[in-house]
């Protein structure tokens, strides 16, 4: 195994490290902001994305409206399953709402395959292309977009959380929600709000990415997992460390596949990745259990 092999496995992961980091992301500010871990995240943009498809080769409509359209799916998809946690599960705890979320991801997965079959789905690329080289390496535009959409929503939903009178409401649910429902800030509209931003960034984040991999529902909706372990770098509250987690999986991924004695496991990464998370985490509890 040599060096410039290596590179080439780390720069070809470095697009789905990209992915991973931008779900991170979202499940970190639903997390924050909505008390959810959503498991439901990459299925509502796996099927927004097949709706944009299906809009596009079924109905005639050009690619940019179809994938507009697709977006707007992908966050009135959200905006039904947040309507329905805000409605009849604002009291419950985080184990709770987020158990609900299993729901709509055996559902979204379920009509996909009824509305559009189990095969992979005829995606026309919004980018294509080598964007430049390194080392010999060629990268994408998919993974320049993909990481530098990472990078934007985090750095956006800082700003918007700090700089905006709606991140001050938004702060204040998640830190005190009942004072903030007391001071007249009106928490359903806010979460919905959240949930419906975040099922649009999915579906933009499935349709960049779904024309150069394996685009069937099931490979799509269990982005979710790799997409967990980094948000776990950041305990689910970090959107600097929930990038940071994205990319360095997705980096460890691509090296993986590169070393012949390592292939077979690169699919057990990201659990690798959560277990060793876990157990850091669990680190201070172990050591003075141990004294």
């Amino acid at each position: 195994m040599n060096g410039g092999a290596l590179l080439q496995g780390a720069l070809s992961g470095l697009a789905a490290g990209g992915v991973y980091a931008v779900f991170a992301v979202t499940l970190t500010l639903m997390s924050r902001l909505v008390r959810v871990v959503n498991f439901a995240q990459a299925a509502t943009g796996m099927f927004a994305a097949f709706v944009a498809v299906w809009f596009a080769s079924k109905l005639g409509m050009p690619v940019w409206l179809a994938t507009i359209a697709g977006i707007l799916v992908g966050a009135l998809l959200a905006a039904i399953i947040g309507w329905i946690a805000a409605t009849w599960l604002s009291d419950a705890d985080l184990s709770t709402r987020s158990a609900m979320t299993v729901g709509p991801f055996l559902l979204l997965m379920s009509l996909s395959y009824i509305l559009f079959g189990n095969k992979p789905q005829p995606f026309a690329p919004i980018f294509n292309g080598p964007a430049f080289t390194v080392a010999g390496v060629v990268v994408s535009w998919v993974t320049v977009i993909t990481v530098s959409l990472a990078i934007l929503v985090a750095v956006a939903a800082a700003l918007v959380l700090r700089k905006t009178t709606i991140g001050t409401k938004l702060r204040a649910l998640s830190d005190r929600p009942t004072t903030a429902e007391l001071i007249g800030i009106s928490s359903k509209p806010l979460a919905i709000g959240v949930w419906a931003v975040t099922g649009a960034i999915s579906a933009v984040t499935i349709l960049i990415i779904a024309p150069t991999q394996s685009n069937d529902a099931v490979t799509l909706s269990m982005l979710i997992i790799p997409a967990a372990a980094a948000a776990l770098l950041g305990g689910f509250k970090r959107l600097d460390l929930a990038v940071v987690g994205g990319l360095l999986l997705g980096l460890i991924n691509g090296m993986v596949a590169q070393i012949n004695e390592l292939a077979l496991v690169r699919n057990f990464v990201p659990l690798i990745f959560i277990v060793i998370l876990l157990l850091w985490s669990q680190r201070k509890e172990v050591w003075d259990a141990a004294r």
